[in-house]
Order: C-alpha cells, then structure tokens, then sequence
C-alpha cells in the first residue's frame, strides 16, 4: 500500500517502546486502583507539578497540534490568540477564583458542583451535554490518530480507528485517572521533543524568522485575494484573518470579548477534563496552582505548533497548493489534502528517520492524551453524576468503578462512529469552536452568575442553560443557510456570545420570579457565602513566595502580555 511517510526499522522500535511504556504505565497504575476515588480522581494525592503537566497535555492532543498547525498554515500568527488570548488568562483565573470551590467543595466532577449549587435541573442538563461534547470531542483525536495510522501504514481508516482506539482503551482501564496522569506527563515530554525539532529545522531551512515572513509575503502577493495580506499573517493583532471581521476595531472586539471571555474563561474554568486533573492534586494550594503552572508552558506551545503550520505552508508544495485554493490529490485520509495534513507532510520532508519515530510516536502520544482526557471525563460523569444519582444509589464502591470501566468501553466504541463526523471537517479548529460554542459559552454564564449572585434560583439555572445553548445552535444554523455569512472563527465567536449573553438573560428574569436557595446551603458555592476560613490551607504559610499562586499567576500575566506586544 502507498504510505505517506517512509518509515524503517528504527522508526519502529521507537514506536512500540512508547507504546509498551503506555501500556505498562496503566498496568502499575491499576495497582493503586482500590475505590472509586482512586479510579475517578487518583485518590486526590498527585503533586502540583504532575497535574500541571497533565493539565496542559490533556489539552495537547489533536485540536492543539493539528488543528493549531493548520490554522497557522491558514492564516498565520493571529492563531496566537488560542493561546495568549484564548487559553493563558482564563488558566489564571481557574486557579486563583474558582479552584477552591471546586476543590474545597470535595466534588468529584463539575457537574457535580452544578448540582450542588442549582439542584437536579442544571445538573442533568449539564452532565447530558458534556458527556455528549466529549463522544464528539474523543471522536476528533481519534479521527486523527487514526489518520496516522493510516498515513504510517496504510490501512484503511476502518481499521486504524479500531487499532488506535483499543490502545487508548487499555490503559485507561487498566488504572482509571492516574494511569491518564502518569501517560500524559509522559506525553508531553514526548510531544514536545517530536515537534521541537520540526520549528528548528524548517527555520534554517527557510533562512530564520526572517526569511520565513519573506516567503509569506511572496505567497500572499502571488495570491491575492486568495490567501490573506502577509501583514495579517505575520502579526496576531487585529487578527481580522481569524476573526472574519472586515473592521480591525471589530475584530479586536470579537478576539478579546468572543475568545478571550466567552469562548475561553467557558472552556477553561468548567471543562471537566481540565478541571479533573486539578481536582486530583494532594492539597487545595496544589489545586489551585496546577492551571497556573500550566499557564507557563502553554504560552510557549505555539512555537510547536502555530510556526510549524507556517512552515509547511511555505515548504511543503502541497499545503502551498491548497492555499492558493488547488485540489490536490492525497492526504492523510485518502480524500485530498487538507490544512489539517500539515504537521504530517513537515514531518516528511523534513525529519531522518529516528527522528520520524520520534515525531510519529509523539503525534501518536498527543491524540492518545486527548482521546484519555475526554473518556476518563466522560466515564466519571456518567458513573457518578448519572448512573449513581439517579439510577442505581447506594451500591458498594466497587460496582461504581465497574460502571465506570464498562462507560469507557462504551464512549471507546461511540468515539469511532463520531471520529467519522470530525473528517468531514478541512480545519478541525471549525469543528471545535462551533462544539465550545453550544456547550461551554452557556454554562460559563451560569456558572458566574450563580458563583458571584446568591439569588440565582434552581430554576433559572437550568433554563438559562438550555436557552443559551438553544441560541448557540440558532446561529450556527443561520450560518448553514447563509443568514449569518462570517468566514473564520467569526460565526463560533458570534455563537458563543450570543449563547453567553442570552443564557445571563434568561438567567437574571427566571430568577426574579422563582425561589433562591436558603443561604447555607450555598457556603462553598457563592463567594458572599463563603467565610475565607473555608478555603485555607496550613502549607501555604510556609511556602517561599515565588511557589505560591497568587505570585506565580502574576509572572505568568506579564509574560503573556509581553508575548501579545512582541508578536
């Protein structure tokens, strides 16, 4: 079979060491497995510095590496702002806000704090649509890794979907959350020594920074009309080429209110595939510090995978041609060329073999991360927010974590047939964007809302939800019948916001004229309620300064506003 990399022996063996390192890492990790706290939550009992990693490796999987790279072979460097903009300041505020009342209130999920707070209503609600955000999400990574496969290999995509999503299987298994963890600390290591490489050597090939923004220029004049201005390419501000928006004011707008709030303070501070992996950390000061040392090292992941798609879009003939707006035959799937090819097609005409291992093993490591992320979320919701709150209560502990490994092979099986939905997509960041819009943007209103305001009812909790993810969808559907014609992430950004904006709304009119909760039974819930004494921790008194959140999240904001200056 034609493959579209050339591999030999020593690609390989690199390989399967990564995956018998995987697979052993699960199988030690189901020796600590001996409850449900062990399975879903690593026993609460993981250093800052793990959980930190892994909070960024969770994240580090298909959307971030191929969608990221191929979005900056699109566009360029206004991609930046998923990162500087749409990721960095919302990390922060998780960590030094809303960490210890997810922490402090010894839930197991975030859905779990909805009901908690709001009652049954918004619980089910949420719990329903995040699981179904994550089959769709696991779908996306394993899409991807199934097109590596593919690509590696050769065989068809059937089967390198059932291939990869059996390994992911195992190991998740095998030891619950921890053997997640563990893999994704790993992980990252790995990710970032496979693409590091592809930056530094597609940069002296094209003759530096320098050289890279002469061949941009060159493509954008040869193409015009076609590829976006070389100035729009070149530096993250307006960023009217990821926006969509004709005014540079407007797309400022749009960036700083529909990415930089809605869409990512909705992502960050409730996604529970994030937030689990704090809430595995050994204390609350660990907790709150897990997004904040994450922060650091998710500012710099653009130079791994934002300037390796700029990359191949100017040393890669074929993303060069898909650019200038040709079909060209090929792909990671079989169907044509794709932005979301990038990463690949670098890796092919750049990297020896050994370092192809390398690389291969690393894409291998992040779609992996990502699918773990989203069904180890997945099965502890659908465990402990549905199964054992309304279906079957006060089993023994072990039944729960059967339910929970059963849900995994279950979300595994469903992630195949979704993986089918994310390749109809040529930039996977369309696809994501417009999922964050429906559910996350909705649910950060009602979170907010409800966390700051004591008199946010039960009632408008869950029909605040339902309405803003109603007018997400509303929008996203005008976009389908050209009612809405934004090209970009415009349409995402203006479906966020709107389901945000009509989520508050509902939220503020339902609560005039439905009953609030008593106010103690919203200590830990509502910052008004909650006396500081709730959330302290002994240890934090004995930390140097530079280890404690407040200091450490104040570092990682400069650096990041010195990073949006400088590019």
């Amino acid at each position: 079979m034609d493959t579209l990399i050339q591999t030999n022996a020593i690609d390989y063996v690199i390989i399967v060491i990564y995956f018998a390192a995987v697979i052993g890492i699960g199988l030690l990790a189901r020796r600590q497995v001996s409850g449900s706290l062990d399975f879903f939550l690593s026993g609460r009992s993981l250093p800052a510095w793990v959980t930190g990693l892994a909070f960024v490796s969770a994240n580090l999987g298909a959307v971030e590496i191929m969608g990221m790279s191929a979005t900056g072979a699109q566009i360029g460097m206004p991609t930046v702002h998923y990162f500087w903009i749409g990721a960095v300041p919302a990390m922060l505020f998780l960590g030094i806000v809303m960490m210890p009342f997810y922490y402090g209130s010894k839930v197991r999920s975030v859905p779990e704090f909805m009901r908690l707070r709001f009652g049954t209503g918004a619980h089910l609600v949420n719990a329903i649509s995040f699981a179904l955000a994550q089959l769709l999400i696991a779908g996306i990574n394993l899409y991807l890794l199934g097109s590596i496969v593919h690509a590696l290999l050769g065989w068809p995509l059937w089967v390198a979907l059932i291939v990869a999503a059996v390994i992911v299987l195992a190991y998740i298994t095998f030891g619950g959350l921890s053997a997640a963890i563990y893999n994704e600390v790993l992980q990252f290591f790995v990710i970032v020594a496979s693409l590091l490489p592809l930056s530094l050597l597609g940069l002296h090939k094209v003759g530096g920074w320098s050289g890279l923004k002469d061949k941009i220029t060159e493509m954008a004049a040869a193409n015009p009309g076609q590829i976006a201005p070389a100035a729009e390419q070149l530096h993250s501000w307006p960023g009217q080429a990821l926006s969509g928006f004709g005014s540079p004011v407007l797309s400022v707008i749009g960036i700083v209110f529909g990415l930089g709030f809605v869409l990512s303070f909705g992502y960050w501070t409730t996604n529970f595939v994030e937030v689990q992996r704090a809430m595995a950390s050994d204390s609350i000061t660990s907790a709150r510090k897990t997004p904040i040392i994450g922060a650091f090292p998710k500012m710099l992941v653009p130079f791994i995978t934002i300037l390796p798609g700029m990359l191949a879009a100017v040393l890669v003939p074929e993303i060069g041609q898909v650019k200038a707006g040709a079909e060209v035959a090929g792909g990671a799937s079989g169907q044509g060329v794709t932005y979301n090819d990038s990463i690949l097609y670098l890796m092919r005409d750049l990297l020896p073999n050994g370092l192809l291992g390398l690389a291969i093993a690393g894409l291998l490591a992040a779609f992996m991360a990502g699918m773990a992320a989203n069904i180890s979320a997945f099965n502890t919701v659908i465990s402990v927010d549905l199964w054992q709150t309304y279906v079957a209560k006060d089993r023994d502990d072990q039944y729960y974590v059967t339910v929970g490994r059963v849900a995994t092979l279950a979300a595994t099986i469903i992630a195949i047939f979704t993986a089918l939905i994310a390749g109809q997509f040529s930039n996977i960041m369309d696809y994501l964007q417009t999922l964050f819009g429906f559910f996350n943007a909705p649910l950060f209103a009602t979170f907010i809302v409800g966390m700051f305001w004591k008199k946010l009812t039960p009632t408008a909790g869950w029909v605040g939800l339902v309405t803003g993810t109603l007018s997400a969808v509303c929008v996203w559907v005008l976009s389908l019948v050209g009612v809405v014609n934004l090209p970009g992430q415009g349409t995402a950004f203006v479906a966020a916001s709107a389901g945000f904006v009509m989520d508050v709304i509902v939220s503020l009119l339902v609560s005039q004229v439905t009953k609030p909760k008593p106010a103690e039974e919203l200590v830990g819930f509502v910052y008004s309620e909650t006396p500081k004494s709730h959330f302290a921790d002994p240890k934090l008194a004995t930390m140097p300064w530079y280890s404690r959140p407040g200091p450490l999240a104040i570092i990682a904001l400069v650096m990041v506003i010195v990073l949006n200056i400088a590019f």
